[in-house]
C-alpha cells in the first residue's frame, strides 16, 4: 500500500530470502493483487530458474492463478541460449494457456559470470525466441555492486536496443538506486526495477517500503521525460 501511495506503475512481489528472484508464497501474491487498485499492474516471479522445465512451467501456472499481469522467470540454472529458450517456451505456454492476456518476462543476470550462466546479452534473442513479451536484467548476487557494475552504458544501450528491434520492452534492475534512475530511462528501457533504493535504510531485507521512498522515485523519472 506504501508503493501505491507513493505512485508505484507496477507493484512488484518477490522472497529475497530465496533470492533476487525468489518466489514469494501464491495466497501472498493473491493478496497483493486484490489489496492493489485494479488500474495498477502486479508482477511476481517464479524464482530463480534452475534447468526443470516441467517444474518451471508448473510454477508459472501456479503464478497465472494468482491473478497478476507478469511472470518473471529468472534464468539462473541456464547454462546455454538452447537450455534458456527451452525453458522459456514452457514457463510462456503454461502461463499463456490459462491466461493469453499475462505478460512473462525473461530475466538474466548482468553478474552472470558470478553465478555461471547465461551471458546477459543473450537474453533478448531468448526472450524473443521463446515468444516473451519482456527480455530484462537484473543481479544475481546483492552485495553493494549495481548493474552499471558489469555491464557498461554502450553494452546495455544493446541490450536495450536489440530488444526493441524483436519487438520486446526492455527492463533494468539490479541494486538500482535514485541517481541510476535517469541513466535507465536515457537508455530507453521501459521499466526500472528497484526495491532496496525504495526501502528504508536502503535494506531491501530488513527495510520497510515507504510512499515517500517511492514518490521521490517517480519524481525523477517524471522529470526525466520532461528533458
Amino acid at each position: 500500500m506504501e508503493a501505491v501511495a507513493g505512485g508505484a506503475d507496477i507493484i512488484d512481489v518477490k522472497n529475497p530470502n530465496e533470492g533476487p528472484l525468489g518466489a514469494n508464497f501464491p495466497w501472498i501474491i493473491r493478496r497483493i493483487r486484490q489489496a492493489t487498485p485494479a488500474n495498477i499492474e502486479v508482477s511476481c516471479t517464479v524464482g530463480e530458474a534452475p534447468n526443470l522445465p516441467g517444474s518451471m512451467s508448473l510454477a508459472s501456472l501456479g503464478a497465472a492463478a494468482t491473478g497478476v499481469n507478469y511472470i518473471k522467470a529468472g534464468l539462473h540454472g541456464l547454462k546455454t541460449l538452447e537450455e534458456a529458450v527451452y525453458l522459456m517456451r514452457n514457463v510462456i505456454k503454461a502461463a499463456k494457456e490459462y491466461n493469453p492476456a499475462i505478460k512473462v518476462v525473461a530475466s538474466g543476470y548482468a553478474d552472470a559470470n558470478r553465478v555461471s550462466t547465461v551471458d546477459p546479452l543473450l537474453v533478448p534473442k531468448i526472450a524473443h525466441e521463446a515468444k516473451a513479451d519482456i527480455a530484462m536484467l537484473d543481479t544475481a548476487i546483492k552485495d553493494g555492486k549495481n548493474l552499471f557494475t558489469f555491464l557498461t552504458k554502450p553494452q546495455l544501450q544493446s541490450f536495450v536496443d536489440t530488444a526493441h528491434s524483436y519487438g520486446l520492452k526492455a527492463a533494468l534492475a539490479g541494486s538500482l538506486q535514485k541517481e541510476d534512475l535517469p541513466t535507465v530511462y536515457a537508455l530507453g528501457a521501459e521499466v526500472a526495477g528497484v526495491r532496496g533504493a525504495a526501502c528504508t535504510l536502503n535494506d531491501r531485507v530488513n527495510g520497510q517500503i515507504t510512499r515517500g521512498k517511492v514518490q521521490e522515485l517517480v519524481e525523477i523519472v517524471k522529470h526525466a521525460e520532461k528533458l
